[in-house]
């Protein structure tokens, strides 16, 4: 059977460029320096951390300000197979020993933005972070990487990752946008918390300031390790929750663009408006709200129970109507619909939660929930996060689905902040919405979410059945076993219900026409560091 190589297990994601008027078309032009960049933010800042955070809120405005050791093409993100080194230098390393050792040469001359030189020994110590993380100290990214056994810094300018097994996922899993590259001087002097509320990167903007629920600003590194670039002066991330002063704000110039996604007729409504002057990119979506459950609070420990709230949900007819409103659209299982390893329409409706007999499904559920004792009408607290697309309107559309099996779902929305701290510190709620929200498509690293063992699950789950298929997903060789596997570690992940999935998101980003350089990705944390965007005649207005 063939091997798999990189390229060959992440295949590509298709994105789609629309033109609105003349002055939008694709053309090669030579990127003018100058301007400052104003884009909108949907959501807070949790914290500074790209380890520990999972939010667009964060990347958006915080990206700018670090780099990574590698990164999707920045000319070519809706290829996740094509990276570029970033840190290092010359082309992203092949594995050897036998696909067990990967090699990393530092670039030299690199500094952090307080002056300290970059070595290899902060590469390491960044890694050592993500991936062998203390006790206590949170990790969002640790299943990614649990192919990796050490990492070493022999020399001042090497980094080698030695694996415990050869995996098509590691390559990825580097180039993740969240994995920012940390001063090992900063780790150890002000240990593993010092990157919440400080930032000292290399990337290709020096941090200024933080208005919290008014703006981040950035200005030009002029040391920044591409020659010529960043093109901008500056940027500034403009906090906006509310969705009509996104909208308001590109349409009236006081911003030129929202990274993260409008829903259909916003799109509409700007491209009536504005014309010649907008431009619209649109664009699959690698990212999924879940309801996670909380299995350590009854009746939720009971797998009954659990599977009754995913049974109920019909996806198909969701599809429909959500995707008219919503930046939600495919139905789909645990991989990103369309890629190799995800589940067929016939292997997906086999699925729990995916027969197109809804009525069936939700006579299923009423007969578990009967079996589990819970009572017509029983009220459970629903957790939800502030931010209006998709989590409120997918959050009222599940409430509805609930109560159509005779639950009575209470559903509490809180600002991204307090709505992540009841989700993954203090674990007080019954049931969540939750979100697997990835950048470059990597399957078998992206399905890790599901795993008990993840820091990025908050259920507080326990099945063994899951983290053994999971391992064994890891080790496979070859398409066809990835695929056989997958099919099994889906459905285990899903009958045992401790997450389900709703619905996929569909990205849609009118930005101003003169912004020039940025190109729409399968993930609104992809292309975020700004260092390839520009403005017509050096003017962002």
């Amino acid at each position: 059977m063939k091997k798999i190589t990189r390229k060959f297990v992440i295949s590509v994601a298709t994105g789609a460029f629309l033109a609105v008027g003349l002055t939008a078309t694709v053309m090669a032009a030579t990127p003018q320096p100058g301007g400052t960049l104003s884009f909108v933010v949907a959501s807070k800042i949790p914290s500074y951390d790209g380890h520990q955070e999972t939010t667009f809120g964060m990347v958006h405005p915080i990206r700018p300000f670090y780099s990574l050791l590698i990164r999707v093409n920045p000319e070519n993100p809706a290829d996740p197979a094509d990276f570029k080194c970033d840190l290092c230098e010359g082309d992203v390393p092949e594995a050897t020993d036998g696909g067990t050792k990967y090699t990393f040469k530092i670039r030299s001359g690199i500094t952090f933005h307080d002056g300290t030189p970059l070595t290899s020994a902060d590469i390491k110590a960044t890694y050592d972070k993500i991936i062998f993380p203390p006790e206590g100290v949170p990790s969002s990214r640790k299943a990614f990487f649990k192919m990796v056994d050490s990492v070493e810094a022999p020399d001042a300018n090497t980094v080698v990752f030695n694996l415990k097994f050869p995996s098509g996922a590691f390559i990825p899993a580097v180039a993740t946008p969240f994995n920012f590259v940390y001063s090992k001087k900063d780790l150890d002097a002000h240990g593993y918390d010092w990157h919440k509320k400080n930032i000292n990167g290399t990337g290709p903007y020096i941090f200024i300031e933080d208005i919290p629920g008014q703006h981040v600003l950035g200005k030009k590194n002029p040391n920044y390790h591409f020659e010529g670039r960043p093109y901008l002066d500056g940027f500034k991330a403009i906090s906006a929750p509310k969705m009509a002063v996104r909208i308001n704000a590109i349409r009236g110039n006081q911003a030129s663009i929202e990274f993260r996604g409008f829903p259909p007729k916003a799109r509409d409504d700007m491209v009536n408006a504005l014309g010649d002057k907008l431009t619209v990119q649109e664009s699959d979506w690698n990212c999924v709200l879940m309801s996670t459950v909380n299995t350590k609070r009854p009746p939720f420990d009971d797998i009954r129970v659990r599977q009754a709230l995913t049974l109920a949900v019909d996806r198909y007819a969701g599809s429909k109507y959500l995707s008219q409103i919503a930046i939600v659209k495919t139905v789909g299982g645990l991989v990103f619909p369309g890629h190799p390893l995800a589940a067929s329409q016939e292997e997906l409706e086999q699925l729990i939660g995916y027969s197109r007999d809804i009525e069936a499904s939700r006579a299923k559920a009423r007969a578990l929930l009967k079996e589990a004792g819970i009572p017509e009408g029983f009220k459970f607290v629903f957790n939800n996060r502030g931010v209006a697309q998709p989590y409120k309107v997918v959050g009222t559309w599940l409430v509805d689905q609930w109560r159509k099996v005779g639950l009575e779902p209470q559903q509490t929305v809180k600002p991204s902040p307090q709505f992540y701290a009841t989700l993954r510190k203090q674990f007080d709620f019954d049931v969540s919405i939750d979100f697997n929200c990835q950048s470059v498509i990597n399957p078998i690293a992206d399905v890790s979410k599901f795993l008990c063992s993840a820091g990025n699950n908050y259920s507080q789950c326990e099945s063994q059945e899951v983290e053994d298929l999971y391992n064994t997903l890891m080790r496979a060789e070859t398409l066809d076993e990835q695929r056989s596997i997958m099919r099994q570690y889906e459905k285990a992940a899903l009958d045992f219900a401790s997450g389900a999935i709703t619905l996929w998101w569909y990205k849609i980003n009118p930005h101003r026409e003169y912004v020039k350089g940025w190109k729409i990705a399968p993930s609104h944390y992809l292309n975020q560091h700004l260092d390839n965007v520009w403005c017509t005649d050096g003017k962002c207005s």
